[in-house]
């Protein structure tokens, strides 16, 4: 049991600090390219918030978690229940949506310039931000059932509670509200990741084309712009598949957990695991490929 939770201490330390870590140089290179740049790019606005938001996932996320398996007790009151788990559910709903944006924006970016979708995509950086904060009323609108049916573990017995971690417990709800706000995230989560789908298969469609056929362009900066473009959208590919992965993972064992009411150590700490893995390591995914998406620039 000492090494079990020796290996599992320093797995949620690590994940917690390097995607803290990640995100912040994230945050700080995008914004210092939005400030120096004269033309100021839409994905770098877009990626500045998807930093933010994974760091609120990890700080509500990673700190919970770290304190319950360092045995912090009283480490939350009924307040700091509330505000912890609603603030930790609004972030991944924005990140879903947020990462759903930059999917599209980059699609409709490498697409042909005839696409319809061009004349709905946001045209300079400030007009991505109406899309931003039309994702932050949605998120909080359909997470505002959670601070009513959420309390501190010790302020009630475990036989009047439902699904607890913890520090908290959800207290159980009537079930057309319960239905009501779960068919609003389940709408929500099928919208964006259809359009998730949609905009990865037009990517990966448009980079086999791009690598079937040589293609000879009028000039030489045009072709390096053409590059760029293409391993601008292989960066966001990747991060698609990403999300992907570890979304679907987190489903999956969060639905067992919902479902057999499971408080088994082991299966919630691998849920945990999962929620953290995405907005901890998509930010070295997008600062890797930054590296080789940047070098061409150097070499003009």
């Amino acid at each position: 049991m000492f090494w079990r939770d020796l290996i599992k201490r320093l797995i949620f330390i690590s994940l917690t600090g390097l995607g803290v870590l990640g995100n912040i140089i994230l945050f700080v290179r995008h914004v210092n390219t939005l400030i120096k740049s004269p033309e100021k790019k839409k994905v770098d606005v877009i990626l500045i918030h998807l930093a933010f938001v994974n760091t609120i996932i990890i700080h509500c996320v990673g700190v919970r978690y770290i304190a319950t398996i360092f045995y912090f007790r009283n480490f939350l009151g009924v307040v700091g229940c509330k505000t912890i788990i609603y603030l930790e559910r609004v972030a991944r709903g924005l990140s879903i949506c947020t990462t759903c944006l930059l999917s599209v924006v980059q699609a409709v970016t490498i697409s042909p310039r005839t696409t319809l979708c061009r004349k709905l995509k946001p045209q300079t950086a400030w007009q991505v931000f109406p899309f931003l904060l039309l994702f932050w009323i949605f998120n909080f609108l359909i997470s505002s059932n959670l601070p009513h049916y959420l309390t501190a573990a010790r302020s009630t017995n475990r036989s009047g509670a439902g699904m607890h971690t913890e520090y908290c417990r959800m207290l159980p709800s009537r079930n057309t509200v319960k239905w009501l706000f779960i068919t609003l995230i389940t709408l929500r989560d099928v919208v964006f990741q259809s359009l998730m789908g949609w905009s990865s298969g037009s990517m990966a469609l448009r980079l086999y084309k791009h690598h079937i056929r040589v293609l000879y362009l009028h000039s030489s900066r045009s072709a390096n712009n053409s590059r760029l473009e293409i391993r601008a959208a292989q960066r966001v590919l990747i991060l698609m598949t990403c999300f992907f992965f570890f979304y679907w993972a987190d489903f999956i064992f969060s639905f067992y957990t919902g479902f057999t009411m499971t408080h088994d150590s082991t299966i919630l700490d691998i849920n945990a695991f999962l929620v953290l893995s995405y907005p901890g390591l998509s930010p070295f995914v997008l600062i890797v490929k930054d590296v080789h998406v940047f070098k061409p620039c150097c070499e003009l």
